[in-house]
């Protein structure tokens, strides 16, 4: 097998989806209602951005949604339709659900 070929092979063995153990089972009791609250609703499983911004949302979950807002809803030379339209489409070559 060529170098290259080994490479690529080994990275893609690496690339399996990997799940943090404390936000799948270690979220606060609001944060768990809320997340069977969702999954009820919408009969799917939650996504794990969903879960990672609620799990300790004092560390991560907030900063990472005012950021998100000023991003997408901030001054801006494009308009608000044109940043949604860039993260879907981004959002479709990363095959992510959202």
């Amino acid at each position: 097998m060529h170098r290259l070929d080994r490479g690529m092979t080994a990275l893609r063995a690496r690339s399996r989806t990997m799940r943090v153990r404390a936000i799948e089972h270690r979220h606060r009791l609001p944060q768990k209602l809320m997340l069977g609250f969702i999954r009820l609703i919408s009969g799917r499983r939650v996504p794990d951005v969903v879960k990672t911004l609620m799990y300790r949302p004092e560390f991560f979950g907030r900063p990472q949604c005012e950021w998100t807002q000023a991003v997408m809803r901030g001054p801006s030379q494009w308009s608000v339709g044109e940043r949604e339209l860039f993260a879907a489409f981004t959002s479709k070559l990363n095959q992510c659900v959202f």
